[in-house]
């Protein structure tokens, strides 16, 4: 069975994830989404050399609900600050974040959580995956930002896998 879904949950988000932007709920719709949930774990496995373990489930719940939350509020704040603000009042900056992650996919959810994130955008990662590069839109506390991102990310990142 691990042959032919080698990556069951991979399978699972790529056909609900299809079936969601295809946007319509048939039989036919559902079939496709579920060959081609098959398909791309099925051919790509190869360059899976090891998948990622995932050690509190109940932690993924509340890293998403926390992302999603923090997606929701940065738009709002973006959207200020470009309407009601001058440009010149904006401080951009890049921050560095050090890390303390390891795992190849916890970095690169990292990475990705940050860029979802209006106002922030990671913009390099060290060669060694020591440290992330962000880009911030507005922060007067640099120090501040490297810190909530470890905190409210990279440390959960850590407890979901390891």
């Amino acid at each position: 069975m691990s042959k032919l879904l080698p990556h069951p949950i991979l399978t699972l988000v790529i056909a609900f994830v299809f079936v969601a932007l295809i946007n319509t709920f048939s039989l036919g719709s559902m079939l496709l989404g579920g060959v081609i949930g098959v398909a791309i774990p099925l051919f790509t496995s190869p360059y899976w050399p090891v998948s990622p373990t995932i050690r509190n489930p109940l932690k993924v719940v509340e890293y998403v609900a926390i992302v999603g939350w923090d997606i929701v509020v940065s738009n709002v704040q973006v959207a200020y600050w470009v309407l009601f603000w001058p440009s010149r009042r904006l401080q951009t900056r890049y921050v560095v974040v050090p890390l303390e992650l390891t795992s190849p996919e916890a970095i690169a959810l990292l990475a990705g959580t940050i860029t979802m994130t209006p106002g922030t955008v990671s913009a390099d990662l060290a060669a060694d995956g020591s440290a992330i590069l962000v880009h911030c839109l507005h922060t007067t506390d640099p120090d501040g930002t490297v810190a909530q991102i470890k905190t409210r990310y990279e440390r959960r990142l850590k407890e979901i896998f390891g």
